[in-house]
């Protein structure tokens, strides 16, 4: 009769460990670069504040505009804006007047 002597390994034990590991640093990853992430919570809060200050800016240009609007409206017809509103439209100007072309809505 023959008998078989196997020697005790011990990679069986590392196995599990192993595992353990691979999924921990699996998920781990996941938890920092992920889409839903810390670093996803960074860039979303960087993107608001970005955002925050373009909202800001576009609400003062459209307080300009209705300021210069409430000008035109019925009943408070200033002369002097209907005055630049007509030569801007017609682009006229009198003979002894200096005119300075500049784009409209962008102030320097």
């Amino acid at each position: 009769m023959w008998t078989r002597q196997h020697k005790k390994r011990n990679t069986g034990r590392l196995i599990v460990p192993a595992l353990t590991a691979l999924f921990l640093s699996y998920f781990g990853y996941h938890a920092f670069h992920g889409e839903f992430g810390i670093y996803a919570k960074y860039r979303l809060e960087e993107r608001t504040a970005e955002l925050t200050s373009t909202l800001a800016s576009k609400r003062e240009r459209r307080e300009e505009l209705e300021e210069r609007i409430a000008l035109l409206r019925d009943g408070t017809l200033e002369k002097d804006m209907l005055d630049e509103q007509t030569r801007r439209a017609l682009n006229m100007s009198a003979p002894d007047e200096l005119t300075i072309m500049r784009a409209f809505g962008k102030s320097n």
